[in-house]
């Protein structure tokens, strides 16, 4: 079979951060960190997988975390409307990651098992651990459940020829890394298995975190996972829109040729 293109879209960034925000144990927290938001979009032929998806207006409003345009809009320059995604993998169900699953109300959702029963289970009762979800989302997942349109995987799974997930945990219970077959090898879209590429090739643990060991040992995974450590994409890290090429429409990236310029990456990782 052929290779997967995969887009990069980003449809938010948060500047008002400093890198408190992004590491553990960081010398120099009071510096400025920048954060992007994106979904990922895989297409090869007819066929599509959406990566996440992003929140919409009204999760802006309530967390004064504004976003550049609704994540189903913004992937109309790729030829696509909402109606059309049949597939969404969904790395795991954070605002930020499953803030949009009502924008894709066709598609059939993939994620870990364990994601669904940590987000609905008893560890919910702690402020902190709830904070990074969003009830409203969370009962849209339920209810594609119960509409038949919920596909569980545990642990490693191929979701279709060239895209398989792997449970990675640390961030939240059931976090999914997603690998693509591309031309330019495998390539990891790590989601917030790591936000960006300092915490993976420096170690350096983000402060959101439900097993410390997981997010670890997932940096690990993800090095394994990746044809070499430049194809590995982070969440949320303003790099990817500097050492890949733009696409189209100011907004989207390629990703699946590899990064244009690794010598962003390569700095990072000395």
């Amino acid at each position: 079979m052929s290779d997967w293109e995969v887009f990069a879209v980003k449809y938010a960034e948060r500047n008002a951060r400093t890198r408190r925000d992004s590491f553990i144990f960081d010398d120099n927290h009071d510096a400025p960190h920048h954060m992007d938001y994106f979904m990922w979009v895989l297409r090869r032929g007819s066929e599509v997988i959406l990566v996440d998806t992003g929140y919409d207006a009204e999760e802006a409003r309530l967390r004064d975390r504004p976003i550049r345009q609704d994540p189903a809009a913004s992937l109309a320059p790729l030829g696509l409307q909402p109606a059309d995604i049949a597939a969404v993998i969904v790395t795991h169900l954070h605002y930020d990651h499953a803030g949009g699953l009502h924008l894709f109300p066709n598609a059939t959702l993939h994620m870990q098992a364990a994601e669904m029963a940590y987000a609905t289970g008893p560890c919910m009762c702690h402020d902190t651990l709830r904070m990074p979800f969003t009830a409203g989302h969370i009962c849209e997942a339920v209810r594609r459940l119960y509409a038949g349109q919920v596909v569980f995987h545990d642990g490693d799974a191929e979701v279709a020829e060239g895209v398989t997930v792997h449970c990675i945990g640390g961030h939240s219970r059931g976090l999914q890394a997603v690998r693509v077959r591309t031309a330019a090898g495998w390539l990891v879209l790590a989601s917030d298995a790591a936000h960006y590429y300092e915490n993976v090739f420096s170690r350096k643990p983000f402060p959101i975190v439900v097993d410390l060991q997981n997010m670890l040992d997932g940096f690990d995974r993800l090095e394994a996972l990746a044809s070499r450590r430049a194809l590995i994409v982070p969440g949320h890290d303003p790099l990817v829109t500097k050492a890949y090429p733009q696409a189209i429409a100011g907004h989207i990236w390629r990703l699946d040729h590899g990064p244009r310029d690794t010598r962003l990456i390569e700095g990072v990782t000395s």
